[in-house]
């Protein structure tokens, strides 16, 4: 249940419970926590049994772990491996995919995706040069202002 608290979190809970509780109080409020702990797990468990009772034996081996979506996908999807997922995954390498496409968008030539001829566009007036705004544009010298628009300032 806390196999996520390390050692700082648990020793700066510990001084604000004795605080905000005082040293006197603090034994008394630790066992009515632990009690209401103890009376809600027993609640739990005992409301899982009536739940399995009244299913029925074919639901006696019924987990309620199950009920969870990440648990009912994992366990449906790779313990049982019937639609080859397995085959795909491992056929599957996104990172080369991703690097294909990087290569394509930026013009290096790829195995598959750069191969492809791409046509300009034509443009308005019938010029088929178009610039290419996937290029970067050369820096301006420093001592060049960008044009000023008083409209938007």
């Amino acid at each position: 249940m806390f196999n996520d608290i390390g050692a700082l979190e648990l020793v700066t809970i510990v001084v604000l419970a004795v605080l905000v509780f005082g040293p006197e109080k603090l034994p008394k409020v630790i066992q009515d926590a632990s009690r209401f702990i103890r009376k809600v797990r027993e609640f739990s468990e005992s409301a899982k049994e009536d739940i399995r009772s009244e299913l029925g034996p074919e639901f006696k081996d019924f987990d309620f772990e199950d009920l969870n979506p990440k648990t009912f996908v994992r366990k449906q999807l790779m313990d049982n491996d019937d639609l080859g997922l397995k085959e795909i995954r491992s056929s599957f390498d996104l990172r080369k995919e991703i690097a294909d496409v990087a290569d394509a968008v930026n013009g290096h030539e790829s195995g598959s995706a750069a191969d492809v001829p791409v046509a300009p566009i034509a443009s308005a007036n019938g010029s088929s040069s178009t610039p290419d705004l996937l290029k970067k544009r050369e820096k301006p010298a420093r001592d060049d202002r960008p044009p000023f628009d008083a409209d938007a300032t």
